[in-house]
């Protein structure tokens, strides 16, 4: 626990940063889960090529496999995207609000968009991924994958994800936004510390920038 958290008081902020924590530990593992399957992932599309260059052979099995592997690394990846705020964002506007405006947009935006998009899709991906396992559903080419079910599946599991990283990032803009109506500096700046989404852009730039420059 760093010194930071410790000039927390025990109030609803440290609880609320503590929810946000283990979502975050637990999201970053399963972003961890999603990386390794690159392995894979290049391992075959590497064999699928030179099998088919080279020895005049193709299976179908693995190229679908290959956009199976693609699509689960990108989904179980998602919510650790959001985490640390490597999805695309439009700065043009943005980037010129203060902080607080920037964690009240957050805020907002995860509250209005986020939420209830993720939550939508994960009711009906449900739907998705368990009609296809009763239905015993296979590839539509004779040589194909069976269990259809299992990628489909992966759909609704990735946006649980992203949903569950939208409650770690509404969690810790709410942290920052209460310690600035609290005057307290503590609060802020280590709820700030925990949200690449509130940094600013241009110092982070500068700062590796100047980590290269050692290097």
């Amino acid at each position: 626990m760093s010194s930071s958290e410790n000039n927390i008081s025990s109030g609803i902020e440290k609880s609320l940063l503590s929810i946000s924590s283990k979502l975050d530990y637990f999201l970053c593992f399963m972003g961890k889960i999603g990386a390794w399957m690159a392995i894979p992932l290049i391992t075959i599309i590497i064999f699928d090529i030179v099998t088919r260059r080279f020895l005049v052979l193709g299976s179908t099995k693995l190229q679908e496999m290959e956009f199976h592997l693609h699509a689960a690394l990108f989904l179980l990846a998602l919510g650790y995207g959001y985490l640390k705020n490597s999805h695309v964002r439009i700065e043009i506007i943005r980037e010129r609000f203060s902080t607080l405006t920037k964690a009240w947009l957050e805020v907002i935006g995860v509250l209005c968009f986020v939420l209830p998009y993720t939550g939508l899709v994960v009711y009906f991906g449900i739907d998705f991924a368990s009609r296809s396992f009763h239905m015993n559903e296979v590839s539509a080419a004779l040589t194909g994958l069976p269990y259809r079910w299992i990628i489909k599946s992966f759909v609704a599991l990735g946006m649980a994800f992203l949903w569950l990283a939208g409650i770690a990032v509404l969690l810790r803009n709410i942290v920052y936004i209460l310690g600035i109506k609290k005057n307290n500096e503590n609060i802020s700046r280590y709820a700030q510390s925990l949200s690449p989404e509130l940094h600013d852009p241009t110092e982070e730039l500068k700062k590796q920038v100047n980590q290269e420059e050692k290097i």
